[in-house]
């Protein structure tokens, strides 16, 4: 038996891939596919099942796409009705997988159809646990966002949640293995460990939710406090995995059509596609397509993106740093944003070489800043409400990037001011949004919270 967490940090995302006596299953993939087949091709395996612990709000999964390219099955949970062919599991099926067995344990509440997947190994055993979006480590999943109006609440579905952790996932042994669809970083959770894989046992300890005595009450209380607002793009990901979605062959050879600067240039004034520069931001900093948005791919890419963009129908024309091309489409792809229409060839240089305008960004180190703030100068923070409730410059104001459109009445009209996130991407991506809204007197603090403090600038929490 052969057991592999494929983790992408991007998505903060685990997919797996289990394999035993020639016969091989794949748990929650990502919307490319390649990464699966070449592992079992690797082992001389046969792709059997394709397992779904829910439809995923944060990415469009690899699932249509691959039971195509396989033959491979489908598996679902109870209640999930999905528009294609799928295998709908009972509560407690069993699926055979070369010598040992899967066995769909129905566990509700983070969405109704909500399913773990317990693998038993060639003895019988339990083994592991994947446990998709019911339990992470360090928490559980959100109760709010399958809540509908006067049918389920989020109070409703984390009483649900409560009962399936308690009769289905606590009763296994200790020594069963966690695998999460998600760690760290992930908007499905608020308090994730960084670890990406545990034992129940050390999680009936170390998780505040799996607290031996805690209360139903108790329980519903704590996992519904504080719980930030989905990202705007989470419905219509979950959409597109019930429903299906364009084959990903075609959305990287669309995405990648090379687009000369007057083409590039016409298509970004006829279509109202956002012209998305995906290069790092000491690049961008330095000269970039005016108006053009930041969400570097070195950073949060495919989260920044579903979140600030929202909608995946939005036509998009990418400036990207030569040769990361595919890159670029197949994370978009990943979060659902397949109308990417090409990309600028030859990068900024040629838009450069063909004459066309460039603007760029004003940027100060913490040092020069730190002079600046004598002066009393208008300071906004960027980074999200745990992080400035943990510390923060006394003069800043709280404008965190996900919810940066709620803010720009904030900002002044005609006097320069300044913004900074943890370590200078966010702040980037603040300042590219909020010049294509027409306020360009922005000043990016260069290394952001983590210079400020190096800088002796005093801080308060």
């Amino acid at each position: 038996m052969k057991v592999e967490q494929i983790y992408t940090g991007c998505l903060s995302q685990g997919a797996y891939y289990i394999e035993s006596n020639g016969e091989s299953a794949i748990i929650d993939p990502l919307r490319e596919t390649k990464p699966y087949l070449e592992r079992a091709k690797n082992d001389n395996a046969t792709i059997k099942y394709i397992f779904e612990t829910h439809f995923h709000a944060d990415f469009v999964s690899g699932h249509i796409t691959l039971a195509q390219q396989t033959g491979a099955s489908i598996v679902y949970g109870p209640h999930a009705n999905p528009s294609f062919d799928a295998l709908l599991a009972k509560d407690e099926e069993v699926y055979k997988l070369g010598d040992v067995t899967i066995t769909a344990i129905h566990t509700p509440g983070h969405t109704m159809e909500s399913t773990t997947y317990l693998l038993k190994d060639e003895n019988g055993k339990d083994y592991a646990i994947f446990s998709g979006d019911t339990l992470f480590l360090g928490d559980v999943g959100r109760p709010d966002l399958a809540q509908k109006s006067n049918e389920i609440t989020q109070e409703d579905l984390a009483g649900i949640l409560f009962d399936s952790l308690r009769n289905k996932i606590m009763p296994l042994a200790d020594d069963v293995i966690v695998y999460p669809a998600h760690g760290a970083g992930s908007a499905c959770g608020k308090n994730m460990m960084k670890e990406t894989v545990d034992t129940l046992g050390n999680q009936k300890k170390m998780n505040y939710a799996l607290r031996a005595d805690m209360t139903r009450e108790e329980f519903i209380k704590e996992v519904t406090d504080g719980l930030a607002p989905p990202p705007l793009y989470f419905p219509m990901n979950v959409k597109m995995n019930r429903e299906g979605y364009t084959n990903f062959d075609e959305v990287m050879a669309q995405g990648t059509t090379p687009l000369d600067p007057n083409t590039f240039e016409r298509m970004a004034n006829e279509t109202g596609a956002i012209v998305l520069d995906v290069r790092n931001q000491i690049e961008y900093i330095d000269g970039h397509i005016p108006r053009s948005i930041f969400i570097g791919l070195d950073g949060g890419f495919a989260p920044w993106v579903g979140a600030l963009l929202a909608d995946v129908e939005q036509e998009i024309l990418l400036v990207v740093s030569p040769g990361r091309e595919e890159e670029a489409v197949t994370r978009l792809s990943r979060v659902g944003f397949d109308r990417t229409l090409g990309y600028l060839s030859g990068g900024i240089e040629s838009w450069k070489n063909a004459g066309k305008e460039i603007d760029t960004l004003e940027s100060v180190s913490a040092e020069a800043f730190k002079e600046e703030l004598e002066k009393n100068v208008p300071v906004f923070d960027v980074r999200n409400d745990g992080e400035y409730k943990g510390a923060h410059i006394p003069e800043a104001k709280h404008a965190p990037l996900g919810f940066l459109n709620d803010y720009l009445n904030d900002f002044p009209a005609n006097e320069k001011c300044y913004i900074h996130c943890a370590g200078g991407y966010r702040s980037v991506i603040a300042a590219s949004i909020l010049k294509s809204r027409g306020i360009h007197n922005v000043v990016d603090v260069a290394g952001g919270f983590a210079a400020i403090k190096n800088a002796g600038i005093p801080v308060e929490n």
